[in-house]
């Protein structure tokens, strides 16, 4: 296949140097993501759609370099999406058509936007309707999660479009199960990629369903992304063309919970098997750090192999010691967010609340590190972290952004200090593949200066 052939047929031969500099073949194009593209300098999101559509067409035929033989459809597990824009009908019949043009084509490319930044798949375009796929062609372990998000981003996303002075909004249905998908119909312009089963017409209904301004998923899809949303329960709700009644839930936001393992699994866990030796040698690990010989230790692995479960079962042998448990989970989501590990690990500290005032939460903020006697500026650097207004009894310090960034991370190991020397302290950090790269300067700092305290 020629790279530089294909671009130039997208219209796409800017990057045909970056391309070629990064050795991007045709062995390795079908495997590109989001990410991949903006790291090769593709920042214009309509770019990424389009090259990322194109190459999910590499992979169902349509529309293919020459010599390209189109794939069989395939069994999926799929998580499917109907997005609508309310009130479109009214729109006709108020705007110009000329305008009405301009109000659907932002609306689309708000809607496609928020799709690329989680690698879902733009299928189709309806009118004021748009269909996206989550695990076609490309699949993730997270669709299920990164559908939902999806969705409540892209509420959001449409709201905030101002254009002719109209008010838009959208609303989502999402359903998950197994489908056949693309076989391709129609020709030329009009060719698309079928999807038959029963779940893109479930996922249609529950858009119908949905209030302006919300998103409905179908329990297959609620099993799936646990408690990591906050959600009103709908009951069963009458869908046409299916005999009975489906229970439904609508997405209120994300919840509070921190760890994905609890928040996907719950609190009953089975007894962990097999896992004796590990689970030995963090216990060694844990009583040479209450002797002061801080330790460091890494849980690798694939997905799914018990990494989080060994972790929970440390921290129920550790239950009756007195310790304290510092958790810190990194998010697929917040990678471009510096120190959102510990931004989230003080927010759940303090005890905030959604609707607490900032004022509240700067008080609660002053109690949580009264414990550990920090210096005012330490306490200013931590509320400006947590965007809080600046206190009259710790004012922040004028700095320039680097030594802001400095002396925000010095605060943070001081306070990690000043909690080990009260009681040792187990610190556990999630996912870290997910870090972002603030987060992980910290992390190192850290792992430096527990050699000497009691810290695991």
């Amino acid at each position: 296949m020629d790279i530089s052939a294909w671009l130039h047929s997208l219209g796409m031969q800017r990057y045909e140097e970056a391309f070629r500099a990064n050795e991007i073949g045709a062995e390795v194009l079908p495997s590109l993501t989001a990410e991949d593209l903006k790291d090769l300098g593709v920042t214009l999101v309509g770019h990424r759609r389009r090259l990322l559509d194109a190459i999910a067409a590499l992979g169902t035929g349509a529309p293919a370099p020459p010599g390209a033989s189109p794939p069989a459809a395939e069994r999926r597990q799929l998580k499917v999406m109907f997005c609508d824009l309310v009130g479109s009908t009214e729109l006709s019949a108020r705007l110009d058509p000329e305008d009405l043009r301009e109000v659907i084509a932002a609306y689309h490319c708000a809607v496609a936007g928020v799709v690329a930044e989680f690698d879902g798949f733009v299928a189709k375009y309806m009118g004021d309707g748009v269909l996206v796929y989550f695990g076609y062609p490309r699949a993730h372990e997270d669709d299920a999660e990164r559908a939902v998000r999806v969705g409540l981003s892209l509420i959001e996303a449409v709201r905030r479009l101002d254009l002719k002075s109209v008010e838009l909004q959208a609303r989502v249905g999402i359903a998950t199960g197994l489908v056949v998908v693309g076989d391709l119909i129609g020709e030329g312009s009009a060719q698309e990629q079928s999807v038959v089963g029963e779940t893109p017409n479930l996922a249609a209904r529950l858009q119908v369903r949905a209030e302006p301004d919300t998103v409905v998923i179908a329990a297959s899809t609620q099993r799936l992304v646990g408690d990591l949303f906050e959600y009103c329960d709908l009951g069963t709700v009458e869908v046409k063309g299916l005999a009975a009644p489906v229970p439904a839930w609508q997405v209120l936001r994300s919840s509070a919970v921190a760890s994905r393992f609890e928040a996907l699994r719950g609190a009953a866990l089975t007894s962990l098997v097999g896992r004796e030796e590990e689970s030995d040698l963090l216990s060694r690990r844990w009583a040479r750090a209450k002797m002061g010989d801080g330790q460091v230790v890494l849980i690798s692995g694939e997905p799914g192999i018990g990494k989080s479960r060994i972790t929970v079962e440390l921290e129920e042998r550790l239950h009756p010691e007195p310790h304290l448990r510092l958790r810190y989970f990194c998010s697929p989501y917040c990678r471009d967010s510096a120190l959102y590990p510990f931004i989230d690990q003080l927010w759940h500290a303090a005890e905030f609340a959604r609707d607490d005032p900032p004022a509240a939460k700067l008080e609660k903020l002053e109690i949580l590190l009264a414990g550990a006697a920090p210096r005012d500026q330490d306490v200013a650097l931590l509320a400006d972290l947590l965007s809080l207004p600046v206190s009259a009894h710790h004012p922040l310090p004028s700095l320039s952004p680097q030594r802001k960034k400095e002396r925000t991370l010095e605060a943070l190991i001081r306070h990690l200090e000043a909690l080990a020397c009260q009681q040792p302290v187990l610190m556990v950090f999630e996912d870290a593949h997910w870090i972002d790269p603030t987060s992980r300067e910290l992390l190192d700092l850290a792992v430096e200066r527990v050699r000497n305290l009691p810290v695991r």
